[in-house]
């Protein structure tokens, strides 16, 4: 594991993934520790696809790649490459995992950093193929909420229509479901993940907060940037993912080809992607 801290947080990661497994603000645990009994997970990080291909596979110049759901970067041994007092470096490369359906060559390197009661988190992606390299990256941040998601709601920073896409199967369908309209507020509850996740698309607000309603604390979720925003968990767990995405799942439309899926992200040869996103004790 590897610990980095300052006057306020405490925060330690897994080689694995580069996973956030524990974030305590003067000594109360923030993020799910991962029991099996719901979710194994804590905070995995979502790289090169978030959630799921038609059949497990896309198309590319031609041929036909499989992946599992979410890709291989959270089951990934991920290099150390610098670390200090409040913040370390994870770097993952096409040269240190070379995966034979995966055909791009890239640096994805994970810059966790404290600042304060926040966690910045940073994702910088170098393009190292012979051409145009085709991507999704995403976070999936599990948040503690010990007194039952029920007693949580979400509160956004702009009026809203809430508008979830649905899935049919594992795959993204046109479909929505309201959960309300003109408003900054989502009650928490286990009927809303019968269908597994509640999907945004179409939000204003760029950032979310996660309020306690017993005692009004508070987490705020920034997302600048990425496109999908993502609630989630298991019904009966104590936690709820708050999930900002590079990317979506397949379509029910879907033609398989990587160049062509919704949501993908490309790097031109030689070139970089940037995306920051944090969450802060309030």
């Amino acid at each position: 594991m590897v610990t980095i801290s300052n006057e306020f947080i405490t925060a330690s990661f897994s080689k694995i993934g580069a996973e956030l497994k524990s974030l305590k603000c003067e000594g109360k645990e923030h993020i799910w520790y991962g029991d099996p009994a719901f979710w194994t997970g804590s905070s995995p990080v979502l790289f090169p696809i978030c959630s799921g291909l038609k059949d497990d596979e896309f198309i590319h110049e031609g041929k036909t790649y499989t992946m599992q759901k979410h890709g291989f970067a959270r089951r990934a041994e991920f290099e150390i490459e610098t670390v200090d007092t409040a913040s370390a470096t994870f770097l993952l490369s096409s040269k240190n995992c070379p995966q034979e359906n995966y055909p791009f060559e890239y640096e994805f390197r994970i810059i966790y950093t404290l600042i304060g009661k926040k966690l910045n988190i940073e994702y910088n992606i170098r393009n190292l193929t012979d051409g145009e390299m085709y991507f999704s990256v995403g976070a999936h941040e599990a948040y503690l909420c010990p007194e039952g998601i029920e007693n949580y709601e979400i509160i956004f920073e702009k009026a809203e229509d809430l508008d979830a896409y649905q899935l049919v199967g594992p795959l993204l369908s046109d479909d929505t479901i309201n959960y309300g309209k003109n408003t900054t507020n989502l009650q928490i509850n286990n009927s809303l993940f019968d269908n597994d996740c509640l999907i945004f698309k179409t939000l204003k607000s760029r950032s979310v907060i996660l309020r306690n309603k017993l005692n009004d604390q508070k987490i705020k979720v920034d997302f600048e940037g990425f496109p999908f925003m993502l609630l989630w968990t298991v019904p009966g767990a104590p936690y709820i993912c708050i999930e900002p995405w590079c990317g979506v799942t397949d379509n029910i439309n879907t033609n398989k080809q990587i160049s062509q899926k919704e949501g993908i992200e490309k790097i031109e040869k030689g070139g970089s992607f940037y995306r920051l996103h944090s969450f802060e004790i309030l």
